[in-house]
């Protein structure tokens, strides 16, 4: 099951409000931004594991993606663009 980012009913941003240790039980609420990649899409995620295990190379990437590097290349610039909108 993969992490709502947005809410199912409105489609508004999901916000974190309760963390729970499954050791000692200890909860905390609150309300918790998420950590700015868990902000990103499934498939941009993917994007960024599969670049962090391919050291880099877009053009290994590319090979095991079946697509060019200049498509691999503009994906990845739009992941740099959209994370820097993030921090913002």
């Amino acid at each position: 099951m993969k992490f709502p980012l947005h809410c199912p009913a409105c489609n508004q941003e999901m916000t974190v409000v309760k963390l729970h240790c499954k050791s000692c039980q200890t909860e905390v609420t609150g309300r918790f931004a998420l950590p700015l990649f868990m902000q990103l899409d499934a498939d941009e995620q993917d994007f960024i594991l599969q670049f962090l295990l391919d050291s880099g190379s877009l053009k290994e990437m590319a090979n095991k993606m079946g697509k060019s590097y200049p498509t691999v290349r503009n994906k990845l610039d739009e992941l740099i663009e959209k994370v820097k909108s993030l921090q913002v």
